[in-house]
């Protein structure tokens, strides 16, 4: 086997994602500080309050994200490269 399953991205054993027990943990501990009902609870005031970030976030949580669409009918133009002139007449060596 060629150990592919123990890269861990390219930067050595620094690389990729981070296991998923440093997310148990981080999830744990951001738990231990705020309940997430809270959490709802405060970003459901805002969206009440009308800010724009908040209600962003609420309706990205509940409906989704709006579908991205991508125009792969791209058009490509060309242009000529320029002619650069140089004071070099040929005669001597040195440009």
């Amino acid at each position: 086997m060629d150990g592919r399953k123990n890269n861990r991205g390219t930067l050595g054993n620094n690389g990729g994602r981070k296991p998923k027990v440093d997310e148990i943990l981080i999830i744990e501990a951001m738990d231990a500080v705020m309940v997430p009902n809270e959490a709802w609870q405060a970003l459901a005031d805002l969206v009440r309050g009308r800010d724009v970030v908040a209600v962003k976030t609420w309706l990205n949580y509940r409906y989704g994200m709006p579908k991205q669409l991508v125009d792969m009918n791209a058009t490509v133009t060309e242009f000529p490269a320029p002619v650069i002139m140089t004071p070099y007449d040929g005669n001597t060596t040195e440009p």
